[in-house]
């Protein structure tokens, strides 16, 4: 089955109950390994903050019953978006759309997933901006987010345990390729 072959579901704030522990089971199978640190241990809480925002946004893709991967995110509270601090001047723009998390299971990467994903996520959407956070010691996510239109604006730490992010952001709607 390819990419195109996936049946993507769209789920809102009032999904959270029914989605929650698909998003947690498939973050952890696609985290693998690297789950092991604390900071990825607190997926969970992340999953709660984010689903408990009224305008949360979420699609998961499934082959028949199995979930493959999923994206999330909300749109920021315009003119508080936490990413201008690294633009000066900042765009006009003031409708910015945090995309929080990507995951995709590990069989079903390099087939278009992340794409397919994204493009259900963003597309159609009212925001003007996206924003976005990739671990710095992953160059090919980031390049992969560059190709859809992102670009690295700054870099960020948004906790003490986290990793260091490329802050990037893009213009919606993004031109896929």
């Amino acid at each position: 089955m390819s990419a195109a072959e996936l049946d993507v579901r769209r789920f809102t704030h009032a999904d959270l109950p029914r989605i929650r522990q698909v998003l947690i089971d498939v973050h952890a199978e696609a985290q693998g390994v690297d789950g092991d640190d604390e900071f990825t241990k607190r997926f969970p809480w992340f999953v709660d903050h984010w689903g408990g925002r009224p305008d949360f946004s979420c699609v998961i893709a499934y082959d028949g019953a199995e979930p493959v991967g999923f994206a999330y995110g909300a749109p920021a509270t315009p003119r508080r978006e936490w990413w201008r601090e690294h633009l000066d001047p900042a765009p006009e723009k003031t409708r910015t759309f945090s995309y929080s998390e990507l995951a995709v299971s590990t069989k079903w990467r390099k087939k278009g997933v992340a794409k397919l994903l994204s493009r259900a996520l963003l597309d159609g959407r009212d925001d003007d901006l996206a924003v976005l956070l990739v671990d710095v010691e992953h160059p090919r996510v980031q390049a992969l987010y560059e190709s859809w239109g992102f670009r690295k604006v700054g870099e960020d730490r948004p906790f003490p345990d986290s990793p260091v992010y490329a802050v990037m952001l893009a213009a919606l709607p993004l031109n896929f390729p």
